[in-house]
């Protein structure tokens, strides 16, 4: 049968709009989760080496997660201080970046006790994975999918390193020896050597916590679109299950054709099919020219054949997205709850603290970071629910009526399955999507309001 052949879309390209299949989906992910010791590095040694090699990769991510830890404690250690005799003003500077530095060592300790299973599951996207639909008068490629999310990556990646690293180089462009991060020391940072030393600790500190946010949010918004993509696939399969079965029965290929070329333009052509992917027409002769080599088969077996692959297409993507929904939601739930703590702290230091220029940019520069970030979890986690539930109005799409009789039972059971949502949770706990945004920014400001209110109280 064609099916096997077309399944994981290793071949054949459908036409020239059909790039080739990637072998490696993540590596701009896993690249940038290693280096920042979230996930350990493999150095290619030889077999009697491995040891070594593991442990080196552990060193280094002890390395790297000791920096922002060591500015964790220091903070925890003004924090205390300030709370005993600081102002308002200054314990909520020091809040807000003792909450920035601990969380950014919980998720890389988080991902790292979880790399293995992490890496597993990219392994097992990377293999099951479809990188195009059936084919029939026109196909989706996964492709277009697969480039936003590399770019999404590289781009949030690097403007959240690029924030920490502004922020860091604020006394250099002043000029005045400061240190970027005002905390507490048990001895003088200023003094000649020690101040150099700790400068470039405390922006390697920034670098890496700045990588660790953006590495966290940029892997889930990939994997969601990369899922987004993947229904797209299966939405045009369906779609295409009729002149799937007559391609693979070898019979009317120049009725086909002609069908093919009634097809309305890119102006006309029905809306909101798919999300990510672009449909491109098919090349029927490549296609029926392949299909001569192959064994023939009836259209109802061919038909048949296809809806049972995009049953095991429709159980594949929900079992990837039930394991996403394992891997993040523990991570989900610590990240709202920083992110309503920094959101307010961050609004009061702005509001209520010192007026300078630089002050204010560094602060609206972490505040627009954290409220991006929010959002990318909550809109991307309920386009994943809305999209999920679409198979119905894509099996509608082709003409099943003249196959009820071969896939009742197929279909059923993929109809039935596409009505139970994905859902991505924090902790079990509620869903991140919309009404999560809005009830996160409401919780904010109303700890804001607090504040403030304490402020004008106790002025002192």
């Amino acid at each position: 049968m064609l099916v096997e052949e077309f399944q994981q879309g290793a071949s054949p390209r459908y036409s020239h709009a059909d790039p080739a299949r990637i072998g490696n989906l993540f590596a701009a992910q896993v690249a940038a989760f290693r280096a920042t010791g979230q996930i350990p590095f493999n150095i290619r040694l030889p077999p009697p080496l491995h040891l070594i090699n593991h442990l080196l990769g552990y060193i280094y991510c002890c390395f790297v997660i000791s920096q922002t830890l060591c500015l964790g404690v220091l903070y925890l250690k003004c924090s205390y201080d300030m709370l005993l005799g600081g102002t308002l003003e200054e314990i909520t500077d020091a809040l807000t970046m003792t909450i920035i530095f601990w969380f950014s060592v919980y998720a890389a300790c988080y991902w790292l006790l979880r790399s293995r299973r992490l890496m597993t599951f990219l392994q097992h996207i990377n293999q099951r994975y479809w990188h195009h639909s059936l084919p029939g008068l026109s196909f989706v490629s996964w492709h277009h999918s697969y480039v936003l999310a590399k770019r999404l990556t590289i781009v949030w990646t690097s403007v959240c390193v690029a924030g920490t690293v502004l922020y860091g180089l604020a006394p250099l462009v002043m000029g005045v020896r400061l240190l970027p991060l005002n905390t507490w020391y048990p001895f003088d940072p200023l003094q000649p050597y020690i101040y150099q030393l700790l400068y470039v600790q405390q922006l390697l500190a920034q670098i890496i916590m700045g990588a660790t946010f953006g590495n966290g949010s940029a892997l889930f918004v990939s994997l969601v679109m990369l899922m987004c993509g993947q229904f797209d696939v299966l939405y045009c399969s369906l779609k295409n299950l009729s002149y799937y079965g007559r391609l693979c029965a070898g019979y009317e290929s120049e009725k086909l054709r002609n069908e093919q070329a009634a097809l309305p333009t890119n102006q006309d052509d029905e809306l909101n099919q798919y999300i990510y992917c672009n449909e491109h027409l098919t090349d029927l002769l490549a296609l029926q020219h392949l299909h001569t080599q192959q064994p023939t088969a009836t259209l109802p077996e061919a038909v048949r054949s296809a809806v049972v692959q995009c049953v095991q297409l429709h159980r594949f993507i929900l079992d990837a997205c039930k394991e996403l929904e394992e891997l993040f939601n523990p991570y989900c739930l610590v990240k709202s709850l920083q992110v309503t703590l920094q959101l307010c702290l961050l609004v009061f230091v702005g509001v209520a603290g010192e007026r300078s220029m630089v002050r204010i940019l560094n602060l609206a520069q972490y505040l627009t970071l954290t409220f991006i970030e929010l959002l990318m979890f909550t809109y991307f986690g309920e386009l994943l629910r809305g999209h999920s539930v679409r198979c119905g109005e894509a099996f509608w799409r082709s003409q099943w009526w003249t196959h009820t009789g071969a896939i009742r039972q197929d279909i059923l059971i993929l109809l039935v399955n596409s009505k139970r949502a994905v859902r991505l949770t924090a902790g079990k706990f509620y869903a991140m999507d919309i009404e999560r945004l809005r009830s996160v920014v409401t919780q904010a400001f109303s700890f804001l309001t607090l504040l403030q209110k304490l402020a004008a109280k106790n002025p002192k």
